[in-house]
């Protein structure tokens, strides 16, 4: 049976869903990020259609507005779509809740020591690998997934015959959609041989890999298909598009793994991405005194930790 691992880290919350030993589902929560499912009091700050509710100092938009409650009175409101950081012009979203205020529920798994090694025997590793460069491979092709402000776009490209490669992409792609956590509008650019058999049978390996909820059109003359999935966070590509802040808790991760006292070397970008609240995390937890040594030759991935 599947198994979710969770691994509480310096600067963000990481989860994994596991099924024979590969991840199939992910997760990042960051630090102070108010989690999709929380329960909050609020005030309702406008009403009307796209009221405005206000609670621990965020604007909520409700796209359902507050009925029957007046401006400036208190309410509850569950967090539907936390706020995503490429989007910060966008306020997250809510919905008026009944219940009294609770914090997210957690998913339901095991917290590993943070000296596991069942994330990266997992492949967690090469996930993030896949997230900060929009690649992900598989058997006689790779897809290519790229963010934009509209939808997260993605090109099967590969070595197989079209109607085989269109197969192969379209579950490819299912796989990396859920595996990466993308939501919201999604398109995707499949190989076609005009054949509308291929393309109904590409339709079908989306259908069987990718868990509902979800809507999709058909795959058209072109081989495009456009999918729709509900979004309640930022997915792993949209978070990798903060490099500096992604790398440094990347950087973090590794180093949290040694003892002593340490020197995180990195690029420039990098080490400023490096709060000091971290840094005291991360010597409290090796038990040594953490220094940091920025390096402009090193690539934005480059960083690394030495024993001093």
């Amino acid at each position: 049976m599947p198994e979710w691992l969770i691994e509480r880290g310096i600067g963000e919350t990481r989860a994994i869903l596991v099924e024979r030993g590969e991840i199939v589902e992910a997760r990042v929560i960051l630090a102070g990020q108010i989690a999709a499912g929380t329960i909050l009091k609020a005030q309702l700050k406008t009403v009307g259609r796209n009221a405005i509710a206000f609670a621990e100092g965020v604007e909520y938009l409700l796209p359902k507005g507050a009925q029957g409650i007046t401006q400036g009175a208190a309410l509850t409101i569950e967090v539907t779509r936390e706020a995503i950081g490429t989007e910060d012009w966008k306020r997250p979203l809510a919905r008026v809740a009944e219940s009294a205020f609770s914090p997210a529920p957690l998913l339901d798994g095991d917290v590993i020591d943070s000296y596991s090694n069942a994330f990266d025997e997992a492949d967690w590793l090469d996930l993030i690998e896949e997230a900060r460069s929009g690649i992900v491979s598989f058997p006689g092709g790779e897809l290519r997934i790229v963010v934009t402000p509209a939808m997260t776009l993605i090109d099967v490209d590969g070595a197989l015959p079209p109607n085989e490669l269109a197969v192969a992409g379209a579950r490819a792609s299912a796989q990396a959609i859920r595996r990466h956590g993308i939501g919201g509008s999604i398109g995707i650019d499949l190989p076609t041989d005009g054949g509308k058999a291929s393309r109904h049978a590409a339709a079908e390996a989306l259908d069987a890999f990718l868990p509902q909820p979800f809507e999709r059109t058909a795959v058209n003359g072109f081989g495009f298909v456009q999918i729709v999935r509900p979004r309640r966070h930022a997915s792993l590509l949209e978070l990798a598009l903060d490099r500096p802040a992604f790398e440094a808790r990347v950087l973090l991760r590794s180093a949290s793994r040694m003892t002593g006292r340490i020197d995180l070397v990195a690029h420039p970008s990098v080490i400023a991405a490096v709060t000091p609240e971290w840094i005291d995390q991360l010597a409290k937890q090796i038990g040594g005194t953490v220094t940091l040594h920025a390096d402009p030759s090193l690539g934005i991935a480059g960083g690394h930790a030495n024993r001093v």
